[in-house]
């Protein structure tokens, strides 16, 4: 089949039924006109027209090595260090398009699957039937260009117990039974976004306790999001259902986030990956580079998002004529400063990139582990820089009636800026609220800062795996130089 258009992926959606919950009722119907997601559907359709346009077809698409057929570029295993560059310029253009609001746009887990498909000998080393199935899922959703979710994390519950602790020990998703046809999970797990996607990865966290109790929460699967069992549970949406004028970011890329309850899903045996090892449960994302891949595409879209807020930023800047103020020159130097570290620490990581043991060519792990490690503390600060240069003007936007109302003379008249008029510059701070202060635009700085988990738990990953010997040999040797005389009182006198 090869690269699918945005139609076909509507239709897709609407084919496939699944038991999706929002605002107390299921979804009825056709899901692409639901007013909840009839926007965030047609985003994503976008992107995968993008696939199709003649000027960027050459650039987001090859040649499927098993098909022939035309594949999307987010799926192709890197062999050089051109090939992650052109993975880089392919997933640039998805982020670009939604200015890096779409944290699950398809070549995120697109990535992840490229590389574990890559190691599907880590997945086959205690059942062959694993690594098998792990290849031929790969393959599957490469040659239909299917959009995925995951989702990886526990109910939020009683944090200092196990999942098998629990007062229930089916509140997290576990195995039930093994039978002929597959496995049956009872249980449920957080947190799927977009929930609008075909098919659904389940995975682990990083850190499963490698426990005989513990064995039932440890496995690694997928499923389509229709499959019997498998219910979603959303959260409000932060589309509100108004006008790109009113909501210009909340109204296009709000991507929603489920609950996934499993109602004893059976889950075929060719669909499993893992089953009950703890073991390989914790070693999936380092043994296979998945995680390096996944970062890859993550900094792309946090360049795309940094470019978005100075622009932001910039404009507010012109438009009320406060450049001239250097509080004001430090602040968009902050921004700036953000955006140049992001670039340079992915192609850092493309510079010194190298062949991993499955023959795929992997960033280096450390600038991207410092940029996953940076950017959760730099967003917030940059969506606290549009709301300190905007001000009161993020509450003086009105809204696209009041300029069809019998007001708009009042509306033009005191709502202007020095270097626009009022109707520009209320899209502006519209645009600006809408990134800063909104429920979509909080969710998104909610969103970065725990995007890889815990930053307090990564900030001790980093401490305890990084080579800090180099620099305090450095230290030693320089203490155990022969030290300068100490001359006696006289001869300084």
């Amino acid at each position: 089949m090869g690269i699918r258009t945005g139609a076909q992926y509507l239709e897709g959606l609407n084919r496939q039924e699944r038991d999706l919950w929002i605002a107390g009722e299921r979804v009825q119907g056709r899901i692409t006109d639901h007013p909840a997601f009839r926007n965030i559907v047609r985003s994503v359709a976008h992107l995968y027209d993008m696939q199709h346009q003649s000027d960027l077809m050459a650039q987001m698409t090859y040649r499927s090595p098993s098909t022939g057929d035309v594949v999307g570029l987010s799926f192709m295993q890197p062999h050089t260090r051109d090939d992650l560059a052109k993975r880089r310029a392919m997933m640039m253009q998805w982020a670009r398009y939604s200015h890096g609001m779409m944290g699950r746009s398809p070549d995120y887990l697109n990535s992840e699957l490229m590389a574990i498909a890559s190691a599907h000998q880590f997945f086959g080393q205690h059942d062959p039937r694993f690594g098998e199935n792990m290849q031929r899922y790969y393959e599957y959703v490469r040659e239909n260009d299917l959009c995925l979710t995951h989702t990886l994390i526990l109910p939020q519950s009683n944090r200092s117990l196990s999942a098998a602790r629990q007062a229930d020990p089916f509140l997290a998703a576990r195995v039930v039974e093994k039978r002929s046809d597959g496995v049956v999970i009872r249980g449920a797990r957080m947190l799927a976004t977009l929930p609008l996607a075909d098919e659904i990865l389940v995975f682990p966290s990083t850190v499963i306790r490698n426990t005989e109790e513990d064995r039932p929460y440890a496995f690694a699967f997928a499923l389509p999001l229709s499959t019997p069992g498998l219910r979603l549970i959303c959260r409000e949406s932060f589309d509100y259902g108004r006008s790109h004028f009113d909501h210009p970011l909340g109204s296009r890329f709000e991507e929603m986030d489920a609950v996934v309850v499993f109602d004893d899903v059976v889950v075929p045996w060719d669909r499993i990956f893992v089953l009950e090892d703890g073991t390989a449960c914790n070693q999936l994302y380092q043994e296979t580079d998945a995680t390096v891949h996944m970062t890859h595409q993550v900094i792309c879209k946090n360049i795309a998002k940094t470019e978005f807020i100075l622009g932001i930023a910039g404009l507010i800047v012109d438009t009320i004529g406060i450049e001239q103020f250097q509080h004001v020159q430090e602040k968009m130097a902050e921004i700036i400063i953000a955006l140049e570290t992001m670039k340079a620490f992915v192609m850092a990581s493309e510079a010194q990139a190298s062949l991993n043991r499955y023959g795929v060519m992997t960033p280096a792990w450390t600038p991207l582990n410092m940029a996953r490690n940076t950017f959760p503390k730099m967003y917030p600060r940059l969506v606290e820089i549009i709301q300190q240069l905007s001000a009161s003007g993020l509450m003086a936007i009105p809204s696209e009636s009041d300029f069809k109302s019998p007001i708009r003379e009042d509306i033009d008249r005191y709502f202007q800026a020095r270097n626009t008029d009022a109707l520009d510059r209320t899209k502006l701070f519209r645009l600006a609220w809408d990134a800063a202060i909104s429920a979509f635009g909080s969710r998104q700085v909610l969103y970065e800062r725990f995007f890889f988990g815990d930053p307090v738990r990564m900030a001790g990953a980093l401490y305890m795996s990084y080579d800090k010997n180099p620099a305090k040999e450095q230290v030693r040797q320089f203490l155990a130089q022969t030290p300068d005389p100490i001359w006696p009182e006289e001869a300084i006198s």
